[in-house]
C-alpha cells in the first residue's frame, strides 16, 4: 500500500509519545497501515491544507478551531490518549458530523482499582504505621498493634461514581463479601442493580459506609460537592479513600476532619501537581499519600495502543469502534477533569 492509498493519521499524543502507548511491534503496525503525519498540539493548525484534508483519525486531543475543523473533511474520529475529556474543540459540529470522539481511560480503572484497594487495607490495618513504627523501635506486638485494626471482609463499602474505574473497584471487592452501596446519578438504578451493587443516595453512602471510595469524573455539577459537612456525616472512624480528581473534593475540609480524627483517608490526587514541599498534607497524620501514580503502570500504557489499532481497524472496515469509549453528546461538555502534565 502506497503512503497516498493509506489512511492519514495526525499524531499528537501529547503528554504521552508513540514510544509510551505502543510496543515496537504495534508502532511497527501503526505505521505499516496507515501514513503517520507527526505534529505538536499547537502545529495541527498549521499543518498544509492537503494533509488536513486527507486526515481520517487524529491520535490525542489537540486545539481543533471551528476554521480547522472545516479542513479536516474526512475526518473520522478523534482517539484521545490523555483520557480526561479537554474542552478545545467544537464538540456539537463533530457530532453533528458524525466524528467519533473516543477515549482510552479505561485501561487506568484496574490499576487504579488495585492501588485503592491498597490503600483502604492500609487504612484498616495500620500496614504503613505499623512499618514505620518498626523502622523506629515503636513497634507493638501482636493484638497491642490493632486498637483500631478492621477487616475489610463483610465491611459496608460506598462508592462514588461508577464508570469504568467504579465497576474494576467492585470486582475486586466481590472477593471481601463487602456490603456495597454505589451513588452515580447519570445511571439508572437497574444498572446499578445488574452489577449487584445497591443504588444509594449520596447521604446514604457517606453515613452508612465503613470506607468511601471516590472514583467520580470532575463535572460542571460536581466540583468541591464533598465538603466539610460530607465529612461530618461519615461513621467516626470511617475511610475515604479519594482516587479520580481532586477537584470534587473540598481538601481543606477532608484534611480538617482527618485532624479532627473523625475520618481517615488516602489519596492519589491533590489540588495541585505537583504538591508544594511544605503543603500540610505532607505531615498529616491519618492521611495516606501517593503521588499520582495509580493507573501510571507500562501495561495499561501500552493497552492504549491495543485499543487505538483495533478500533481504527474496525472503522476502516466500515464498523463503530468498540474498544474505546465513547464520548457523548449529552455530557462531554460537562466534564472539567484538567488535562494531565505527566504521564
Amino acid at each position: 500500500m502506497t503512503g497516498q492509498s493509506k489512511p492519514l493519521v495526525i499524531s499528537v499524543p501529547e503528554p504521552r509519545t508513540l514510544d509510551l502507548i505502543f510496543t515496537p511491534g504495534q508502532k511497527q503496525v501503526l505505521f505499516d497501515r496507515y501514513e503517520v503525519v507527526e505534529t505538536g498540539a499547537s502545529g495541527v493548525a498549521a499543518l498544509p491544507n492537503h494533509i488536513l484534508a486527507r486526515a481520517k483519525y487524529i491520535l490525542g486531543q489537540p486545539p481543533i478551531s471551528e476554521q480547522t475543523l472545516e479542513k479536516l473533511g474526512q475526518l473520522r474520529c478523534v482517539l484521545n490518549v490523555e483520557s480526561n475529556l479537554i474542552d478545545n474543540m467544537p464538540y456539537e459540529r463533530l457530532f453533528q458530523r458524525g466524528i467519533y470522539v473516543l477515549t482510552t481511560g479505561a485501561v487506568f480503572a484496574e490499576p487504579v482499582a488495585e492501588l485503592g484497594l491498597g490503600l483502604a487495607l492500609d487504612l484498616f490495618r495500620g500496614i504503613t504505621n505499623g512499618d514505620n513504627d518498626f523502622r523506629h523501635g515503636k513497634e507493638r506486638w501482636g493484638g497491642e498493634g490493632n486498637a483500631s485494626a478492621r477487616l475489610l471482609s463483610g465491611a459496608e463499602v460506598g462508592i462514588i461514581g461508577f464508570g469504568d474505574l467504579g465497576r474494576a473497584l467492585n470486582r475486586l471487592l466481590s472477593g471481601f463479601r463487602a456490603k456495597i452501596k454505589v451513588f452515580d446519578p447519570w445511571l439508572p438504578a437497574s444498572l446499578l442493580a445488574d452489577n449487584n451493587v445497591t443504588p444509594a443516595s449520596l447521604e446514604e453512602v457517606l453515613s452508612q459506609s465503613d470506607v468511601v471510595f471516590v472514583v467520580a469524573s470532575v463535572t460542571t455539577e460536581n466540583e468541591g460537592f464533598l465538603g466539610g459537612e460530607s465529612f461530618r456525616s461519615m461513621r467516626k472512624g470511617a475511610a475515604f479513600v479519594l482516587l479520580s480528581r481532586a477537584d470534587v473534593v473540598d481538601f481543606e475540609a477532608l484534611m480538617a476532619a482527618v485532624v479532627k480524627g473523625h475520618i481517615v483517608a488516602a489519596s492519589d490526587v491533590f489540588p495541585e501537581e505537583p504538591l508544594a514541599s511544605d503543603h500540610p498534607v505532607r505531615e498529616l497524620k491519618g492521611f495516606l499519600r501517593s503521588a499520582h501514580r495509580a493507573g501510571a503502570l507500562d501495561i495499561a500504557f501500552k493497552r492504549m495502543g491495543d485499543m487505538v489499532l483495533e478500533d481504527m481497524n474496525l472503522m476502516d472496515r466500515g464498523l463503530p469502534p468498540m474498544r474505546c469509549k465513547r464520548a457523548e453528546r449529552e455530557t462531554v461538555s460537562r466534564m472539567r477533569s484538567r488535562p494531565v502534565d505527566k504521564n
